[in-house]
């Protein structure tokens, strides 16, 4: 079951304890990116020559959020390493620099937080060339997707919730002594499979916008990317990471996270793909190869967290 982060042993101060040894699953998302990784603030600019300041603490905050679009401001470190409050510290700066925005979440004391499309850009004009070394690595690694804006409004409760689930899984996935190398969003999964679908279109006019694959062709594609079908339709988790065990094996697990606001359809949906389901703030885990991974979830405040049977 997954922590609550206002009680008990949070799983942040535990990813401290395991950065000594160097396992710190939140430095993922920097470790691309030629950004400040000190505790002083650095003079940065990006592609169109625009200047910024960042320090460390900044600079993962931007990648972490442009990672899974929108992140609990409860769930982001500050510079001393408590919790991030938007009116001052990090959050504070990087708002005035108009790098992020805050988004209110109904009824709670955090925010939402996203990047804007100028903090997008900084990360982006920081990257460095990693192909040689990742040729090398295995695992068939690419550049990590960092997202601008939100996507679906309606759904941001839940969407601030992805970050979360992530840090509980990556803690299970480091204990274990794999080496995590990316995550995927269902934005990115669901991209993939669009253009599969619509592959057969390209160059003919007289296309009318259905894809063109027959059913056993999608249950077939589905299976090749180690996803669910039933329905007639392929079902996509919210993330999914991508890790390297010890022995050089590489594998990955899909991680959902579910809310009161997803019900009916689509909690059926999840049980029957074989997810963990959880109601109210908690979250759903299912591990590579089919089956349920177990899990539990994070209770939101005045949510009931209920195993759904």
């Amino acid at each position: 079951m997954f922590d609550d982060p206002r009680s008990g042993d949070d799983p942040r101060d535990r990813h401290d304890r395991n950065r000594d040894h160097g396992a710190d699953p939140r430095d993922l998302f920097t470790r691309d990116l030629e950004l400040p990784r000190g505790p002083e603030r650095e003079i940065v600019h990006d592609v169109r020559g625009r200047e910024f300041t960042l320090r460390g603490s900044e600079s993962r905050t931007l990648a972490t959020v442009g990672a899974f679009r929108v992140v609990s401001s409860r769930d982001l470190s500050d510079n001393d390493g408590r919790p991030a409050d938007p009116r001052s510290g990090d959050l504070r700066h990087l708002r005035e620099q108009a790098l992020i925005r805050t988004v209110r979440l109904d009824g709670r004391r955090d925010v939402a937080v996203v990047l804007t499309k100028k903090g997008r850009d900084l990360l982006e004009s920081h990257r460095r060339d990693t192909s040689r070394e990742r040729s090398h690595e295995g695992g068939d690694l690419r550049h990590q997707t960092f997202y601008a804006e939100l996507k679906k409004p309606r759904e941001v409760e839940h969407d601030s919730q992805v970050y979360w689930a992530y840090l509980r899984e990556a803690e299970k996935l480091t204990e274990r002594g794999a080496r995590i190398g990316q995550v995927v969003l269902d934005y990115e999964l669901k991209r993939e499979y669009q253009q599969w679908l619509h592959e057969r279109d390209k160059g003919h006019h007289d296309a009318d916008g259905r894809p063109d694959r027959e059913p056993g062709e999608i249950e077939d594609w589905a299976r090749e990317h180690d996803l669910p079908y039933f329905d007639e339709q392929v079902h996509f988790p919210d993330l999914r990471i991508e890790y390297e065990l010890s022995n050089g094996r590489w594998d990955h697990v899909d991680v959902e996270v579910t809310t009161l606001h997803y019900r009916g359809a689509h909690g059926a949906a999840a049980s029957r793909s074989g997810f963990s389901s959880y109601r109210g703030s908690s979250a759903r885990l299912r591990g590579a190869g089919g089956g349920a991974r177990g899990g539990g979830g994070r209770t939101g405040e005045g949510l009931a967290e209920e195993l759904l049977k």
